[in-house]
C-alpha cells in the first residue's frame, strides 16, 4: 500500500507498506542514495510477514516521491514519523534502520519515547566529530574524498554529485558484485548479485527526481545530529560487520560506549551489504520480541518467532549499484 502523507510544514512524504497489515508496525529508515523501496526486499517482507510484523518505510525528504527540505537535520526526521504515525494511526511501534539510515532510527529512539518501543541499527554511522573516534579510519577512499569535497568546495562537490547521479542512472546492471560485498560461496554470490540489482534500483527511484535528497543526507552526516544520545531510554540493537569499509566497525564501537544500555552483536565475516542481507531478519525478530508486552495496550498484534523465509527473487527491478554503501 502506497499513500502520501503531508507534514505540518508543508512537505509531502511518500510511504509505503508491505507484510502483515494486521500486525505490529516497524518503521525503516533506507540508506544513502536510496529510497523507501529498499526496505521490501523480497525475503525482508515474507520475513516480516511471517513475524506478523508491519513493514513500514518512506522516502526521506527530497528523494524518489517526497519534496525536498533543505537544510534538514537528522532529529527532523523525528517531526516527520510522528506525521506518519498520525495518518496511519499508528500509536506505538518499533523502527530500524540500515547505513546512513541508522542515525534517523537513533532520532526517533531519542525523540519520540511515547511512540517508539526499541529501534535496530546495522551499520549505522556516528556522528561526524565524536569524540575520540577517527571517523574516516578504515573508510572506502572514494567515500572520504567524497566527504572532504562536500565540506571544502560545495560546488564541485555538487558537480561531481550530479555526475554521479547520472552514472548510477544510466550505467550498465550487470557489473559484478564488488569486494566489500563480501560473498563467500558461489550460491552466496548469485544472491548477492540479486540484492546488489535490487539496490541499484532502489537507489536510482530515489535520485529520479534529482540529488537533493542526497545532497542533503550527506549534510545531516556531517552536521549536528540535534539531539543527545543519552537521551535514549528504549531498548537499541547495533549490528556491525568487521569486514564493512562504508561503515568501518570503529563507529559501531563508539556508539556502543555511547548509547545507553545498547546490545551490540559483531559479525566477523560480513562487510556492508551482506550485513543487511543476512542480518535483518535477526533484527525484525529482536524487535518482534520488544513489542510483546506491549501489544495489550496498543491494540496492535505483535509478532511471533518463525524461522527466516527463503531466498528468493527481489521486488523492484535492476539498476546500477552506488559504489558507496551509506
Amino acid at each position: 500500500m502506497r499513500r502520501t502523507v503531508r507534514t505540518p510544514d508543508g512537505g509531502r512524504l511518500a510511504v509505503e507498506e508491505w507484510g502483515d497489515p494486521a500486525g505490529w508496525p516497524i518503521l525503516a529508515h533506507h540508506g544513502t542514495p536510496s529510497s523507501r523501496r529498499a526496505t521490501f526486499h523480497g525475503r525482508w517482507v515474507r520475513d516480516a510477514a511471517e513475524r506478523g510484523l508491519r513493514l513500514i518505510s518512506y522516502d526521506r525528504p527530497g528523494y524518489g516521491d517526497s519534496s525536498p527540505r533543505p537544510g534538514r537535520t537528522v532529529a527532523d526526521t523525528a517531526a516527520d514519523v510522528r506525521a506518519i504515525c498520525a495518518e496511519l494511526d499508528i500509536d506505538r511501534l518499533g523502527t530500524w534502520g540500515f547505513s546512513g539510515g541508522g542515525p534517523h532510527a537513533l532520532a526517533c529512539a531519542a525523540l519520540l519515547p511515547d511512540l517508539v518501543t526499541a529501534a535496530a541499527v546495522l551499520a549505522g554511522m556516528a556522528p561526524f566529530e565524536a569524540e575520540g573516534l577517527d571517523w574516516f579510519a578504515d573508510m572506502y577512499r572514494d567515500d572520504v574524498d567524497d566527504t572532504h569535497l562536500y565540506l571544502t568546495d560545495p560546488v564541485a562537490a555538487r558537480k561531481k554529485m550530479d555526475r554521479d547521479r547520472e552514472e548510477f542512472l544510466l550505467a550498465a546492471t550487470d557489473d559484478a558484485v564488488g569486494e566489500a560485498w563480501t560473498p563467500t560461496r558461489d550460491d552466496e554470490a548469485a544472491t548477492l548479485g540479486r540484492y546488489h540489482r535490487f539496490l541499484s534500483s532502489c537507489r536510482a527511484a530515489g535520485l529520479a527526481p534529482g540529488i537533493e535528497g542526497w545532497w542533503d543526507d550527506s549534510g545531516t552526516q556531517v552536521r549536528p545530529w540535534g539531539f543527545d544520545l543519552a537521551d535514549i531510554a528504549v531498548p537499541v540493537l547495533l549490528m556491525y560487520g568487521r569486514r564493512d569499509v562504508f561503515v568501518p566497525s570503529g563507529h559501531g564501537e563508539w556508539l556502543a560506549r555511547h548509547v545507553p544500555g545498547a546490545e551490540v552483536r559483531w559479525f566477523d565475516d560480513d562487510g556492508h551489504g551482506t550485513l543487511a542481507l543476512k542480518r535483518l531478519p535477526d533484527a525484525h525478530a529482536w524487535l518482534a520480541e520488544r513489542s510483546r508486552h506491549r501489544n495489550a495496550g496498543s491494540g496492535q498484534r505483535g509478532g511471533h518467532r518463525v524461522e527466516a523465509g527463503r531466498d528468493g527473487e527481489d521486488r523492484a527491478g535492476p539498476a546500477r549499484l552506488d559504489r558507496s554503501g551509506r
